[in-house]
């Protein structure tokens, strides 16, 4: 490198260290909503809007119970919410909230049989509407997928499946690291109680451990005077690390009767009783995975199309990856509008 080419580098380091030591954290969630709906922790907004409400039957978004859900909401002209509001939909999200250790007993039969069947039949209300479209994300696919099998009687007319695993038979190192001969969930939950958020965050990074651990830094010095850049990589960084705890009995259904045993695909999942037949979903269904996931690989997404009885499904092999499938200029120029016509000829 000459001189000058050092100087340049040390500059985006100064740069760099700064952004990282004394910026003020990034604003989100800019899109207005209010509170419509609460239980325990959990929060069911709204989004208000002074545009009219174009599409007759009103939109649910379900995240996972990792990380926080105003991915979805990021920041403005890069909003998923937005988008949709924009394109005269009635949005809803629910908002799991932050598990405290009084919560560690909580099962995912709790948050599917209860929380949103429950949230369902609030936004119906709400809206005087008599359907109700569903967009899950991450887990929050699978957990709607269980929901809409074992409730036929709640009237769930589109669901939009986003990266969301649902078979786990081949998850590449993901299942190396849960495996059972070497991974003893019952000794983690009853040691734990309550799976801190790091926890689950050093897994995630430790599949490709290079590119999660020093891959943003490497690019933030790179780049670092790339002002646009820059507000992305904060924005998506702030995200990344404001992780949630998964309450314990649900971390050790989801780690062994998914990842372990895959029971849902296989039709042996049982929840408060009753055996989930993903034959029973009838649902318009667009399924969306990401090329480039490896969270929810595509085949563990596909999978799901062979099993439902939907006369109207469609399922879409995106060019994104796990994260910007929902954030970033990909999923303004992709997703956002492939979700919204195919739900728009659906919504009336």
């Amino acid at each position: 490198m000459m001189p000058e080419d050092y100087q340049k580098f040390y500059t985006r380091v100064e740069k760099a260290t700064k952004i990282l030591t004394s910026d003020a954290e990034p604003e989100v969630g800019p899109t207005p909503k209010e509170v419509i709906w609460t239980k325990n922790k959990t929060k069911l907004y709204r989004y208000v809007s002074d545009q009219p409400k174009k599409h007759k039957v009103p939109l649910l978004l379900v995240y996972a119970l990792i990380n926080k859900p105003y991915i979805l909401d990021l920041t403005k002209g890069s909003s998923f919410v937005e988008y949709l509001v924009n394109r005269g939909f009635d949005v809803y999200l629910l908002d799991w909230g932050t598990p405290g250790f009084e919560d560690k007993n909580m099962k995912l039969d709790d948050y599917i049989m209860d929380y949103i069947p429950r949230a369902i039949r609030k936004i119906l209300r709400n809206s005087q509407a008599d359907e109700v479209s569903i967009l899950g994300y991450c887990m929050g696919g699978t957990m709607t997928s269980i929901f809409a099998a074992l409730h036929p009687e709640i009237p769930v007319k589109n669901i939009v499946f986003m990266t969301s695993p649902f078979d786990f038979e081949d998850t590449g190192l993901y299942g190396a690291i849960t495996n059972e001969k070497y991974f003893d969930v019952d000794k983690v939950v009853d040691t734990l109680g309550l799976i801190p958020p790091e926890m689950i965050d050093f897994g995630n990074k430790m599949i490709k451990p290079m590119s999660n651990f020093y891959g943003p830094y490497v690019s933030l010095v790179d780049r670092a005077e790339n002002d646009r850049f820059i507000k992305s990589w904060k924005l998506l960084q702030k995200w990344l690390n404001d992780g949630i705890p998964f309450p314990g009995e649900a971390y050790r259904q989801w780690i062994r009767e998914f990842y372990q045993q895959n029971k849902l695909i296989k039709g042996e999942l049982v929840v408060r009783g009753r055996k989930v037949d993903l034959k029973q979903i009838k649902a318009n269904v667009l399924n969306l995975s990401g090329e480039t996931d490896i969270i929810a690989q595509p085949h563990q997404v596909e999978a799901l199309m062979d099993v439902i009885s939907s006369k109207d499904k469609k399922y879409m092999n995106l060019p994104v990856g796990h994260t910007s499938i929902t954030f970033g200029s990909k999923a303004t120029k992709i997703t956002y509008p492939t979700v919204c016509d195919w739900l728009e000829t659906r919504s009336n």
